[in-house]
């Protein structure tokens, strides 16, 4: 693949230079002012998604040069090359196939001359066979009694995947199974997990090591405890630590041959493959937390939500393209109006961990400084992410969003239908009410960041500190329901998003180098701790802390 010109020295980026200085000081007031058909003009639907981007501080005129910036970046070539299988991850020279893990079964999609959809399916059936074992009391510990408590062991997109997905579908578990708990432990301080076999019964209970790599030192040091707590337990001779090994552990890995050199059964081995990356992979196997908690059906509808966002994604032309529209307004405010902070709101409890998904899904994709040819770049990338529910929000940052001094980009999101499925009238009826009150506030809080002190009436004079400036650009996605199908799509509407500003940026969504180094440094820096060997050749600050800690431990 050639080298391209860096996209800020092309035309079209210098026409939205141009036409930023001259839109910095509009008012989202005034851009409403002037057009009865703006919210129209700027929304969009798909796969379940109402997509407003009208508070957005642009104009048409804004979006028709944006969208030539996508045109200049070869933002359509880029997604055909993505859902094609080509070598989009370009330092480690591989495809980013998570798209391929949501393909119906009747699907094709040759990769290098192999079909990949079928090894897709065979991992999602292995999983389903496991999933209805586990909700019909047959997977059984070594003693003989039904699984109860499943603890899944992982670290980033092995973890706030799965998490965010179970806690955001929690109403759709199966009724008339055999009940079973999923917990998650992902801390290498253990205190999670320490917390789960001061309260579980190792009788009762099954780890799932869940590792792209099986080599991530935070889930391998929980393992081996759990390990241990288990076989002290329940293996009294070989044959004992056998049976435990065989009935207590599921392992989730790229690397079968580090999974049976942990002592995890083939037959407990699912696979997931080096084209996959960690934050993108709670469609197949990483997914089996999801799938035990809400059973296959409703982990198939999730699939099938992301993949009714990935056909829109490859068909829909650029301006009514939701993930290409959703990426252009962030690359306005970054480049274009100096706004790098970006804040995630969800207006639904369910949806408790959807911005700390987010945070791993934008930021170690996106959080990179040199392109593709290994060009540093002279333009910002990826935002600061951060977030929690908006009630919970209100009563905590939303100060600084309606009188800082940053400005902040902020997404909306809220289901236009809560509590159908409530038998009791009363009850639904005031659910139903509470659940009104929250798009309120959700709807209310945008507008007051838009349009400032003109969004309520003028009772008279009022000091500076009571004053709102508004102006603050936000976007607002509802969802027709919260189900698997609309979570499915709106996960991948942000995945989609992400790509699309990798393209424009000529950066690599893929890779997370940055990560790396970290990991390397702490394990020889765990070598120095527990060896007292080494400490002279760090820096005075490492040695100062390292010392400290030896004195607390009273053995320096």
């Amino acid at each position: 693949m050639t080298s391209r010109t860096p996209i800020d020295r092309q035309n079209a980026w210098q026409a939205l230079r141009e036409h930023a200085e001259a839109m910095r000081e509009v008012h989202l007031k005034d851009l409403f002012n002037e057009s009865q058909s703006r919210h129209g003009d700027f929304s969009r639907q798909a796969a379940g998604l109402a997509l407003d981007l009208s508070k957005q501080r642009w104009s048409i005129e804004t979006l028709d040069k944006l969208l030539e910036l996508a045109r200049t970046a070869d933002v359509p070539g880029a997604i055909n090359r993505l859902l094609a299988g080509e070598r989009v991850n370009r330092s480690e020279d591989r495809p980013a196939l998570h798209t391929a893990l949501r393909l119906p079964s009747d699907a094709h999609l040759e990769v290098e001359g192999e079909d990949v959809v079928p090894a897709v399916h065979k991992t999602l059936d292995h999983m389903e066979s496991m999933v209805e074992k586990f909700l019909a009391g047959q997977w059984r510990g070594a003693t003989g009694k039904a699984i109860t408590d499943v603890v899944n062991l992982g670290v980033g997109g092995s973890d706030l995947g799965p998490l965010m997905v179970t806690h955001a579908l929690a109403d759709y578990q199966p009724r008339d199974v055999h009940p079973v708990e999923v917990h998650f432990a992902s801390t290498m301080d253990g205190s999670q997990l320490a917390d789960y076999l001061d309260r579980l019964s190792p009788e009762t209970t099954l780890f799932v090591l869940s590792s792209k790599s099986f080599t991530t030192i935070d889930t391998l040091s929980n393992a081996r405890t759990a390990r241990d707590w288990l076989l002290g337990h329940l293996g009294r001779n070989d044959n004992d630590e056998a049976l435990v090994m065989r009935q207590h552990f599921i392992g989730v890995s790229a690397s079968p041959e580090k999974m049976r050199e942990w002592g995890i059964s083939d037959a407990n081995q699912l696979e997931f493959w080096e084209w996959v990356g960690g934050r993108y992979s709670l469609w197949g196997a990483i997914g089996l937390p999801i799938a035990l908690t809400i059973g296959m059906d409703n982990f198939r509808a999730l699939l099938g939500g992301a993949h009714a966002m990935d056909r829109h994604f490859a068909s829909a032309e650029l301006a009514d393209n939701l993930p290409v529209l959703l990426a252009l307004a962030g690359i306005w405010n970054v480049n274009f109006l100096d706004i790098r902070a970006h804040s995630i709101l969800p207006y639904d409890g369910r949806l408790e961990f959807f911005a700390s998904y987010l945070e791993q899904l934008e930021m170690e994709s996106n959080g990179k400084s040199v392109t593709n040819d290994g060009e540093k770049v002279h333009y910002s990338t990826c935002p600061v992410l951060w977030g929690q529910l908006g009630p919970n929000a209100q009563h905590a940052f939303y100060q600084l969003l309606h009188q800082g001094t940053q400005a902040v980009e902020c997404d909306f999101i809220a289901p236009m239908r809560r509590y159908d499925w409530v038998e009791d009238e009363a009850t639904r009826n005031h659910l139903k009410s509470q659940h009104r009150l929250t798009l309120a506030n959700c709807f209310a809080q945008s507008r007051l960041l838009m349009l400032g002190d003109d969004a309520i009436d003028d009772d008279g004079p009022r000091p500076s500190h009571k004053r709102y400036q508004g102006n603050q650009p936000s976007t607002t996605v509802l969802l027709e329901q919260l189900t698997p199908a609309t979570l499915g799509a709106l996960v991948a509407l942000y995945e989609h998003k992400v790509f699309v500003q990798a393209t424009i940026w000529d950066i690599n969504p893929f890779d997370q180098w940055g990560v790396e180094l970290g990991k390397k440094i702490a394990t020889q820096t765990e070598q120095i701790l527990a060896s007292h060997e080494g400490v002279e050749s760090l820096d005075a600050s490492s040695r100062g802390l390292i010392e400290a800690v030896w004195n607390a431990e009273g053995s320096a």
